[in-house]
This record gives C-alpha cells, sequence and structure tokens, in this order.
C-alpha cells in the first residue's frame, strides 16, 4: 500500500512540476487537437496491439500448462488495458487479469507467473528494439548509447550464466525459486511453439504503440520529419514503463518535454504529443470500459463469467 501511493504521489508531483514550467496550455492545446481520423486510427492499432498482445499471453500460458484461449485472453486484455489507462500505477489491470485467469484455471501461481513472464518478454523485446532505433537515429540520447548498449548486453549474459549455474538439487528458498524461473522461462517462451510467436507479437505491439505516438505527435502539431520524430516517441514510450504515474500520465511527459526540446522543438511541444497519446490510448481502451460493463450486469442479473478451462 505505500508504495502504491508513493508512485501515484510520484506521478503527481511530476506532473505538478511539468504544470510548474510549461502551465497548462500544452495539455488543453493537445487534447483540442485531437479529430476523428486520429480516435479510429487509434482504435484500429489498439485492436491489433490488444489481439497481439492477448497472443502472447495465451501462447505463455500455454507453455506454463494454464489453457488460455485466445477469445478469452482478448476480453480480458482489454479489461487490464482500460483499468491500466484509468488507474494509478499503470500496472493494475495486469494484476487482476493475472489473478483472475489463474483463479479459473486453478492455479492463481501459474497464471500470475504467465502475466509476469509475457510482459517481461515484451519489456525485452521493446528495450532491445529501442536500442537499434536509438543508435539508428539521431537522438538525444545517442552518446550514452555505448554504455546502455554493454548494460544490456552484460544483463543478459549475467542471466544465462546464473541460469547455467543453478543447482539441480537444494531445497533452499531461493534455489527452488531460480529452478522455477528457468524451468519458466524454457516451457512458457523459449519453447519451438512459443518462441518465434511471443517475439513476433512482442515486436507488433512495439510497432504499434510507435505509431500510434508518431500519430500524436502530428495530432498535436508536429511538422518534424519522422526519421527525427521516430526516436523523440520511443524515449517517450520507454518512460511509461516507471511506476511513477496517475493514469498513464506522469513520466511520459516529462520526458516527452525533454526529449522534444533538447533535440531543438519545444518542451511544450513534447507535452502536448503525451498528453494526445493519453487520450489516444484511452479511447483505444474503450472496449475494455464494455467489457466491464458486461460482467458487472451479468453479476447484477445472477449471471457468472465462464471459467477458462483447460
Amino acid at each position: 500500500m505505500f508504495w502504491a501511493w508513493a508512485r501515484a504521489l510520484g506521478g503527481v508531483g511530476l506532473l505538478g512540476a511539468l504544470l510548474w514550467q510549461v502551465g497548462g496550455g500544452p495539455f488543453l492545446d493537445g487534447l483540442a487537437l485531437i479529430d476523428g481520423p486520429a480516435l479510429a486510427a487509434a482504435l484500429a492499432i489498439g485492436v491489433l496491439t490488444t489481439v497481439c498482445g492477448a497472443w502472447r499471453w495465451s501462447l505463455v500460458a500455454g507453455g506454463l500448462g494454464v489453457r488460455l484461449p485466445l477469445r478469452t485472453a482478448v476480453a480480458h486484455c482489454y479489461r487490464a488495458v482500460f483499468l491500466n489507462a484509468t488507474l494509478p500505477g499503470g500496472v493494475l489491470g495486469d494484476v487482476h487479469r493475472a489473478v483472475r485467469h489463474g483463479r479459473d484455471a486453478g492455479d492463481v501461481g501459474r497464471g500470475v507467473r504467465a502475466v509476469v513472464w509475457e510482459r517481461t518478454a515484451g519489456q525485452v523485446v521493446q528495450v532491445v528494439l529501442a536500442l537499434v532505433l536509438l543508435a539508428a537515429f539521431p537522438s538525444p540520447v545517442r552518446p550514452y548509447l555505448p554504455a546502455a548498449i554493454a548494460v544490456v548486453v552484460a544483463g543478459g549474459l549475467a542471466a544465462v550464466l546464473l541460469a547455467r549455474a543453478v543447482p539441480r538439487a537444494g531445497r533452499s528458498r531461493w534455489a527452488r525459486a531460480l529452478r522455477a524461473a528457468v524451468t519458466d522461462v524454457r516451457a512458457g517462451l523459449l519453447a519451438r511453439r512459443t518462441w518465434f510467436g511471443v517475439l513476433l507479437a512482442s515486436a507488433v505491439m512495439v510497432a504499434g504503440h510507435l505509431a500510434t505516438f508518431l500519430l500524436a505527435a502530428r495530432t498535436a502539431g508536429a511538422t518534424a520529419p519522422l526519421s527525427r520524430l521516430l526516436p523523440l516517441t520511443l524515449l517517450a514510450l520507454l518512460a511509461m514503463g516507471l511506476p511513477l504515474n496517475v493514469a498513464g500520465f506522469g513520466p511520459r511527459e516529462g520526458v516527452a518535454a525533454w526529449a522534444f526540446g533538447a533535440a531543438g522543438l519545444t518542451a511544450a511541444q513534447g507535452v502536448a504529443t503525451a498528453t494526445v497519446y493519453g487520450a489516444l490510448v484511452l479511447v483505444a481502451s474503450l472496449p475494455g470500459a464494455a467489457v466491464l460493463l458486461r460482467r458487472g450486469t451479468r453479476s447484477a442479473a445472477g449471471g457468472r463469467e465462464p471459467a477458462d478451462r483447460g
């Protein structure tokens, strides 16, 4: 509970600092520029990324032995995206779908681990693609890329060595946890029937999020070439991984303001772009509100959602 409040207060503090620096104009101006075509495009991209996320989750869950039909996964993912976009922290929707699927499948532990590993796989792919794109295009962080790449490579090697060094025997809690993690990764992420789908789904999701951010930049009035905007929006997208936000707002706007300003544009334009992105993502998540409403209607009528039986 303490960390949940700390994250929310951190997001409020970041937003307050931004409002003090640039005022409320960029936030309101960005929202005023959103039009029908931008909303329609965001909804279409949202369908693609949500289905890919559900497919990735279904693959990983199946690898861990908790069957998850794609149709059910899509509904749960839409609900999770909506909750992530409207509640503090940005992860409560994922927590909800992890526990719900685990209960329906009769194994909460595996249900939670399936979500943890599929989200981890997505983050790893996003970081790798980010390093490649940031190295290919000019950006404010280009001088620091060699160090970042070295850290990522060292982390990957350390993970591999740790996996190889896991004792086959031993009853300590750490030994059991490491063995369970290695088994999960092999079965859920690296198995022949899952690794390509997980990689493809993750890459398409990153592309979809970037496309939405570029759409937001154009909607907010940014006229710079796409080769210049791409690394800036990518930095803002990476900032969303920081758990210091209020309904998604906070680090994203702060990093966008800094990146746009450092690249010779304006901090106000960065804030407007990030604000438009947040609004587009919220609109794209609205089918998740319909899923929640349908569940509430069924509960009120005395019905019950079917469990995910494997």
